[in-house]
């Protein structure tokens, strides 16, 4: 995940893929990772880092997690189940997760709406100070 502004739908994400094992990894993807698909992250991967670490339902964080999951990097970090929000298209999600759709270990979890870190820009943008 980016996890840039971390808000209530990060939050909601990770309590709900915290419910399907014992253990919740969590990959936070490199800004260079990021800017390949979207603007590039407020938050430092630091700050990123520890804003994820604070959840409650959060066990470990990787930094650097790559774009498209491979059978190596699910080894290497002895993963059961690849978890996404259910907001990609079919294409971003079979291209991104194709090894762990094949090995049948990918699920998606539902998105909480009214919540993104877009809809968060917005509001400071239009938010006036003074």
């Amino acid at each position: 995940m980016v996890a840039d502004l971390f808000h209530y739908g990060h939050m909601n994400f990770l309590r709900q893929a915290s419910s399907h094992g014992d253990f919740l990894l969590v990959g936070i993807h490199a800004d260079e990772t990021v800017e390949s698909y979207k603007r590039t992250p407020i938050l430092t991967m630091k700050e990123r880092i520890a804003s994820v670490e604070g959840c409650r339902y959060v066990d470990e964080v990787v930094p650097n997690a790559p774009l498209e999951i491979t059978r190596e990097w699910i080894e290497k970090h002895n993963i059961d189940l690849i978890m996404h929000g259910d907001d990609v298209s079919s294409e971003t999600r079979n291209t991104w997760y194709s090894v762990p759709i094949e090995m049948g270990i990918y699920q998606s979890v539902g998105y909480t709406e009214g919540i993104s870190t877009t809809e968060l820009i917005s509001r400071i943008k239009s938010t006036e100070i003074g």
